[in-house]
């Protein structure tokens, strides 16, 4: 079932969200080389405990840290260590849950570690530019799938994959609510979208094919053939005024 938010609802997610965008802000103003990922696990969590936040990711199933590194081939659910050592030309995709008053807000960025290559730098642009693609269609109206097919367009124009084993959620007291979001499909499929839902939307998009697999610590999912990939959220609550985004620092 799709639970649908009241206006003081979305307020309130948007102060989750606000918190989340402000970890993400954490993350970018830390990461370099020579930092762990264990570190950067660290400094987002002492934010929240100063924003008197909870951290959505940990104890989450079992996850076992505040949020999730997937580094280079890694697509999503990393589990930050101090033995990973970020270095010059990785790309790192960090998502980040924060419960606030009850409600979740979820997003995730790729970032550059110091100078990265032309294809790291085209692939964290194509998947930024498919997730406000499928942002845009997310409109009263449309359907579910208008969102997905507008993704998946987009990147594969652009030469890329959309992971398909993976997909987005809705979202609000808990962080994985109905509906599924795949990042792939055909246009005017699946529920017709409504004021009030909320949306986690996150395109997930490799160099190489979209195939994945899940490695033996159970969490984290790389890609089948290796080649790199990135991951990109945002928290969107569809309103009458159009799609909102409710984990941004604007």
């Amino acid at each position: 079932m799709i639970i649908l938010k009241s206006p003081r609802e979305i307020e309130l997610m948007a102060r989750a969200g606000y918190i989340t965008a402000g970890a993400l802000q954490v993350v970018k103003e830390a990461i370099a080389p020579g930092i762990s990922t264990g570190e950067l696990d660290r400094l987002v969590e002492e934010f929240f405990q100063k924003q008197g936040a909870i951290p959505a990711f940990k104890g989450y199933m079992g996850f076992p840290a505040s949020i999730c590194t997937s580094l280079n081939n890694q697509v999503v659910h990393g589990i930050p260590s101090d033995k990973v050592i970020l270095q010059q030309g990785d790309i790192l995709s960090v998502d980040v849950g924060a419960i606030v008053d009850g409600y979740v807000g979820d997003a995730a960025i790729t970032y550059p570690v110091g100078e990265i290559s032309p294809i790291s730098s085209k692939l964290i642009a194509i998947t930024e530019r498919s997730l406000m693609e499928g942002i845009q269609r997310a409109v009263e109206g449309n359907h579910l799938s208008d969102i997905s097919s507008a993704i998946q367009q987009w990147v594969e124009a652009n030469g890329f994959s959309v992971v398909r084993d993976l997909v987005g959620h809705g979202i609000g007291q808990k962080m994985h609510e109905e509906p599924s979001i795949p990042n792939y499909g055909r246009p005017g499929y699946g529920s017709r979208l409504l004021s009030g839902m909320v949306l986690a939307i996150e395109p997930m998009v490799n160099v190489g094919k979209y195939h994945v697999k899940t490695l033996a610590d159970e969490w984290t999912v790389v890609t089948a053939d290796g080649k790199l990939s990135a991951h990109f959220e945002h928290t969107v609550a569809i309103t009458p005024q159009g799609p909102r985004i409710l984990t941004t620092l604007d």
